[in-house]
């Protein structure tokens, strides 16, 4: 017990330097984007999957790949379209020169699972990758297969283009831990991206973390304290944001849609990541905070009275706090 702990005392300072090097060897492709860098590493070293909004061009595909190479995992890409079907993503069987029927796995069945442009394929596609996100496994013709572990999907999608997508139900947005937007670079980065990507120079990407490092750092997660001061905020936020319960006049007005009991479990395991990165053994309530946007901007939906008055989802959390 004693060694234990001992070790998981090891492991957590050691956390801070993984981060530094992962976020110096990024920085060698990934021009600014601090913030979506962090929350990204928060999302995988807490084993959760992530959703990427920005409009094209802001790199999102290549921060992904960028990330995949430094974890040294398995990746693999699918680009989702109208015409993409549930097989394309799992797999399927075919028979074989012996004339029996053998499973051919799909790009599903990778350690990092990068889904670009994920609302450009129809609901019945966008399913398939329910049950793997849940449960880790897919199921084809009756049969479960567990996927590789760690197991991440990272989507991407387009916010300005409506024409010919198909919005996530809230059953599947659900399953992503954060939603991180992606904005604009400053004027001195965007000029740093021209200049890097219309040279010859290309950065060769180091692995930086063990797999067998990033189940250990996940392990440890779920062992970090939490004070009950700390949960209470938690939880109080998620309900904060549904209509209809005594004293959320905030949601009442402005939301019509609020976040469930999975916010919550994810407000703690994105502040638990969040403090150890910064070099703390336990989480207080502005590590909640830090995560707060990137957990329930996906979780909320205003109301036509919240868009009439001008106000972004990131606004409506600010009041909440």
């Amino acid at each position: 017990m004693q060694n234990s702990s001992t070790e998981d005392l090891e492991l957590a300072k050691s956390v801070q330097d993984t981060y530094k090097n992962l976020r110096k060897e990024i920085a060698r492709v990934i021009v600014g984007q601090d913030q979506v860098v962090d929350e990204l590493i928060i999302a995988l070293l807490s084993g959760g999957h992530a959703l990427l909004i920005g409009v094209p061009g802001l790199a999102k595909t290549l921060l992904v790949q960028t990330v995949a190479k430094t974890l040294g995992l398995d990746f693999s890409r699918i680009q989702f379209t109208p015409d993409l079907m549930p097989s394309d993503i799992t797999g399927s069987e075919i028979l074989d020169q012996n004339r029996q029927f053998s499973f051919v796995k799909g790009p599903v069945f990778a350690n990092v699972i990068l889904a670009d442009e994920i609302n450009r394929t129809p609901p019945k596609t966008q399913a398939a990758l329910l049950e793997s996100m849940q449960e880790k496994s897919v199921t084809v013709s009756g049969k479960r297969m567990v996927l590789p572990d760690p197991f991440f999907v990272l989507a991407t999608q387009n916010p300005i283009e409506q024409e010919g997508t198909y919005p996530l139900p809230e059953a599947q947005l659900d399953r992503f831990m954060f939603s991180i937007f992606v904005d604009y670079p400053s004027e001195e980065e965007e000029m740093n991206i021209v200049k890097r990507t219309t040279g010859s120079l290309t950065a060769d990407i180091q692995q930086i973390i063990q797999r067998d490092e990033i189940l250990a750092i996940r392990n440890l997660l779920r062992s970090i304290p939490v004070a009950d001061n700390v949960l209470k905020y938690a939880v109080q936020l998620a309900r904060k944001t549904r209509p209809g319960q005594e004293g959320n006049t905030i949601a009442d007005q402005y939301f019509s849609w609020g976040a469930g009991p999975r916010a919550g479990q994810q407000l703690i395991n994105g502040a638990k990541c969040y403090a150890l990165l910064q070099g703390k053994l336990s989480p207080d309530i502005e590590d909640v905070r830090a995560v707060a946007k990137a957990v329930l901007r996906h979780r909320v939906v205003r109301n036509y009275k919240a868009e009439a008055e001008g106000y972004s989802i990131e606004a409506l959390i600010d009041k909440l706090f």
